[in-house]
């Protein structure tokens, strides 16, 4: 599979942040968005599944820790890699993020 197959889900409440990290991402990857955390769900249990999600903490309804508690909660959705992407910068946060299952935490 080529970088162009790759589909990424950007999740966040902010439409400037899906903005630009969609324009970062979409000359190489198929880029899907969603500006809720329920929102994310409902994409990330779709066929075809997305290949890796970046995901923001803080989101008003649910907040990104949810989101992935509940996506690494399901067999359908434990198996796709979640990164944070956020504006936490303790370690403690951090590190919860990673306990949850992420795979990367970018600040």
């Amino acid at each position: 599979m080529n970088d162009r197959e790759r589909t990424i889900l950007v999740v966040d409440d902010a439409p400037g942040n899906i903005q630009l990290l969609s324009g970062i991402l979409k000359e190489k990857y198929k880029v899907k968005a969603a500006t809720s955390g329920e929102k994310a769900l409902k994409i990330a249990n779709k066929l075809p599944q997305p290949d890796l999600i970046l995901l923001n903490i803080m989101m008003l309804e649910m907040d990104g820790y949810e989101v992935c508690r509940l996506l690494k909660s399901t067999p359908e959705t434990r198996g796709i890699p979640v990164i944070f992407v956020t504006g936490k910068l303790t370690r403690e946060d951090e590190q919860r993020g990673m306990d949850m299952g992420a795979v990367g935490y970018l600040t």
